[in-house]
């Protein structure tokens, strides 16, 4: 399916859920009800007493789906039962929906779209619920209180949306909201999403509009909603932590707003994006959420930016084992700032940058970045209104730590292939053109160039000289790599000036023989570099060999996102590794003909590697996805990443968190048997699993044939 008719599809949906809306409005309601003068509705307080779901009707309890009607306006109270009027009082303040559930049914299924959600100022509280306890929080990392009231969708209903925010000021609070979805196109191009957001309905016409988003004029035309405030929710996930049976499409969707706050939400287990934008996201702040596990089957990223998304804030956050990048930027207009944050292992199914950024005047600073399948930052320059795009991005005081490939990465126009946009093209030739500014992202402004590979201590100290561009300044860093290599820019060291003459000198009593020493260089107009090449601090008389790098210290750290807060103990024993696990283990799956699914047969394989898994919790493992030699080169690298995906999803959805699992496809590359006959091709469609423990422990374990599926 087209973006394009992706849009019309939303534009119908939302133009149908405001028919579904309007068919229950009235016009001789209740004097309380009626619009005052100035055309609002009057404040009311509604407390929701039964999950129940379906058509509107007068009995003896009030539904989300009524609760939502009154504050619209379109439900009258004449139309109530008495039991149903007693829940609803007027207030001064503004709307709330409250809810009062049965101690033993506090989960809301769905049968079809709930009625936007029109009326200014209204809050959706699910923290009001009898037995929500704001200080029992499931994560250690962001405290976010687990909630009692669910809402979800019936297990054979269809329903792509949770809750459709169109007003302003409207703040849906601790609430559980999972299981939106559509069957009728592909995750990527389509909008459902656990709460979306978006201008007032009736949406115009928008048939003859084009991409990209953001030159869409009509939004111009309507009222984005400003002020809504998404937190203390679980997006994606169910009361009880797990992964749900039906994942929802997308976490929260900003289509069109010119105000949006996500703070202190969990949001997981969501096919695309944990959130995204369309058109218009303006304003939009992030801020301190847990946004793990993301991109299970579409769209891969914790967070995808599009559009207009100017003044953004990105801080606080935690994003770890999503499978694409923490934070992806696609040709969007206006700036964010991305700081203190903490990614670490995403790109766990598609590798990608930590941080993929395109568009101008970003700001990413002090944010940790660890154990990424990918570059760390990638600045990629494109062509947009005859102009070259992504300059003046600044990237200083962040960490890079275990990353695959550069901690900064400018990307050039000319390497145009989809691993050098989503991966980094790696470490560019210095600029020797005024003319190479327009090719490169930031403006190919260079790396700083140590005058030595190696400088020496002299009394105990040590002088660090380079040239860099006239105009920047240079970040030291230090750094776990080695010489010969580009960081990884483990630790901010210092800041200096660069002259005149384009020249810079640092000095210090504290460097050690054994550093290794990176730099980056900013500068205003330009944006930030790349590193510079890896230079090490030496005594005199010694060889660069002959001290260890003290910044080779230390471990990756075991491979989990979230941790449950620690209950006082007193400090346990220091472990004692073992020298050894062996484990008669199997370490493969099989397959057969042309076939992608886990059969009976191989789930008892799994079953035990997840029991293995679960009983030593510092193991990770690689899944390698293989066929035989049949059928073509790319139709059997998809198939076996199929094939590496579908085991992967059997141990996530068996508890095994998906940042312990990485995913390779080698479709036909690595045969394991030459084919001679039948049984030898069944040896060959297999996933292999890869084991390895984070404390560097040896685990040996044997392959198996169990279920071998021989082909008819």
């Amino acid at each position: 399916m087209t973006y394009q008719n992706t849009i019309r599809t939303l534009a119908t949906s939302l133009l149908l859920a405001a028919v579904a809306t309007g068919a229950n409005a009235q016009t001789n309601a209740q004097p309380e009800l009626q619009p005052s003068v100035d055309g609002t509705l009057p404040r009311v307080l509604i407390t929701v007493n039964s999950s129940g779901d379906g058509p509107i009707a007068a009995d003896d309890h009030l539904t989300l789906r009524e609760a939502i009607a009154i504050t619209n306006g379109t439900l009258p109270i004449e139309e109530l039962s008495t039991p149903e009027k007693q829940q609803i009082t007027t207030t001064l303040n503004s709307s709330v929906i409250s809810f009062d559930l049965p101690t033993n049914d506090t989960t809301i299924e769905l049968q079809s779209l709930l009625p936007v959600l029109s009326q200014p100022g209204l809050a959706i509280d699910g923290t009001s619920q009898p037995g929500y306890d704001a200080t029992k929080s499931a994560t250690a990392e962001i405290l976010v209180a687990v909630p009692v009231v669910e809402i979800t969708t019936e297990a054979d209903a269809d329903v792509f949306r949770g809750l459709t925010v169109v007003a302003d000021d409207i703040t849906i609070r601790g609430l559980s909201i999972h299981g939106f979805t559509s069957q009728h196109g592909v995750t990527e191009s389509t909008p459902p999403a656990d709460i979306f957001i978006a201008h007032e309905l009736p949406p115009p016409d928008i048939t003859q509009q084009y991409i990209p988003n953001a030159e869409f004029p009509f939004y111009e035309d309507n009222h984005p909603p400003r002020g809504i405030v998404i937190e203390q929710n679980w997006v994606g996930i169910p009361t009880n932590g797990t992964i749900p049976q039906k994942t929802s499409a997308f976490g929260v969707s900003v289509f069109n707003s010119e105000g949006v706050t996500v703070k202190h939400n969990r949001i997981s287990y969501h096919d695309g994006s944990g959130i995204i934008t369309g058109a218009r996201a303006e304003n939009l702040e992030i801020i301190e959420n847990l946004i793990v596990n993301n991109g299970l089957a579409g769209m891969p990223d914790a967070i995808r930016l599009d559009g207009h998304i100017d003044n953004g804030l990105i801080t606080g956050n935690l994003m770890c084992g999503n499978d694409g990048s923490g934070i992806f930027l696609f040709k969007p207009q206006g700036a964010v700032e991305i700081s203190n944050n903490d990614i670490r292992f995403n790109g766990q199914r598609l590798r990608r940058a930590a941080i993929y950024l395109m568009g101008n005047d970003h700001r990413v600073v002090n944010n940790k970045i660890a154990n990424q399948k990918g570059p760390g930052v990638v600045v990629t320059a494109f062509s947009q209104g005859g102009y070259t795009q992504s300059q003046r991005n600044i990237i200083e005081n962040n960490e890079f730590e275990n990353i695959e490939g550069l901690s900064i990465d400018l990307n050039t126009r000319r390497n145009r292939g989809v691993q050098d946009f989503q991966r980094g093209d790696g470490p560019n030739p210095i600029r020797d053109s005024h003319n190479r500014r327009r090719d490169t992202g930031n403006s190919a402004i260079n790396p700083p160039q140590f005058d030595s590979d190696e400088f020496f201590t002299i009394d105990g100290k040590v002088v660090v000289q380079g040239k860099s561009d006239v105009g920047s300044t240079v970040q030291l860093y230090l750094t776990r790599g080695g010489t010969g290599d580009y960081g990884p820019l483990t630790m901010p060291l210092a800041t200096v000036e660069v002259d005149e003459n384009g020249t810079f000198s640092y000095g210090s009593t504290d460097l050690q023989p054994g550093d290794i020493i990176s730099g980056i260089a900013s500068d205003p107009n330009y944006g930030t570099s790349e590193p510079a090449l890896n230079t090490v601090v030496v005594a005199l008389g010694e060889s660069s060999t002959s001290r260890p790098n003290r910044m080779t210290l230390g471990s990756v750290g075991n491979p989990q996102c979230t941790t449950p807060p620690a209950e006082p103990e007193p400090p346990e024993p220091v472990e004692t590794l073992p020298e050894a696990i062996k484990l008669e283990v199997p370490r493969n799956v099989h397959f057969g003909l042309d076939e992608d699914f886990i059969n009976p047969d191989s789930a008892i394989v799994l079953d035990r590697i997840i029991e293995v898994l679960k009983q030593y919790p510092t193991i990770i493992v690689d899944l390698h996805g293989h066929t035989d030699s049949r059928a073509s080169v790319a139709y059997n690298q998809d198939l076996a990443k199929r094939r590496a995906n579908n085991a992967r999803r059997y141990l996530m959805d068996h508890g095994i968190a998906p940042e312990r699992m990485t995913i390779r496809s080698f479709g036909e590359t690595e045969l394991l048997v030459d084919e001679i006959d039948r049984t030898n091709y069944a040896r060959n469609r297999r996933v292999e699993f890869i084991f390895s423990d984070v404390r560097g422990v040896d685990i040996t374990f044997v392959n198996q044939e169990n279920d071998l599926q021989l082909e008819q």
